[in-house]
């Protein structure tokens, strides 16, 4: 026969008191509950509870909602992008106007800094309340098959990549566009002018002689 000492008795005493409510409500709901009918057994072996009984779908909230248009866990192809730049939405949400035109910064002071944020995506979810041009818009992915994203981040009169401070991107969004602009040109997808430059032949001739 186990002993117990006093002051153990006195703890498991005190525990059992304090649990007896929770206990008769467990008890009473195992009691009370409807036994398990075979009728509503698929062929899995899963159970089915009666229409009665099924939980109602929650409603999505205000924070609810927020939360979901913050998130960036989801990943999104390159077709499904290609073809929303030539959907009715983007044409709704942008008009004729480029993506990053009518973006303004956030920042303190009259004058901007000279860098902007390094990103603003972090663990998954929107960090800021004012993102670059390409990650407020999930659907706007940088990738060298995606041309006319693209071009809309190139001067036309010089051919170059427009700098940050122009387009507002994030540090890391710049730099994936660096990278999907450099290898569109390698896969010949984006056309670039390369400077023409004129020989005098004859003085390689004239050496060549001598």
């Amino acid at each position: 026969m186990i002993k117990f000492s006093r002051s153990l008795g006195n703890v498991l005493t005190r525990f059992a008191f304090n649990h007896t409510a929770a206990t008769s409500q467990l008890v009473q709901s195992i009691h009370t509950s409807l036994p398990v009918n075979c009728e509503h057994h698929n062929q899995e072996g899963a159970t089915e509870l009666p229409a009665d009984e099924i939980p109602e779908k929650r409603e999505l909230t205000e924070k609810d909602r927020k939360l979901m248009l913050k998130d960036r866990t989801k990943v999104i192809p390159v077709e499904t992008s290609i073809r929303y730049l030539n959907s009715s939405a983007y044409k709704q949400t942008y008009g004729k106007q480029l993506v990053w035109e009518q973006y303004r910064r956030n920042h303190k002071g009259p004058f901007p800094p000279r860098k902007t944020r390094k990103t603003c995506v972090r663990q998954g979810m929107i960090s800021t309340g004012n993102p670059c041009p390409i990650c407020r818009d999930e659907y706007l992915v940088l990738d060298h098959r995606n041309i006319e994203l693209l071009k809309q981040f190139i001067s036309p009169q010089t051919g170059q990549v427009l700098s940050y401070t122009k387009t507002g991107l994030c540090q890391k969004k710049h730099l994936q566009l660096l990278v999907a602009v450099e290898r569109a040109r390698d896969y010949g997808l984006l056309t670039f002018d390369v400077p023409y430059r004129e020989f005098d032949y004859s003085e390689y001739a004239q050496k060549a002689q001598a």
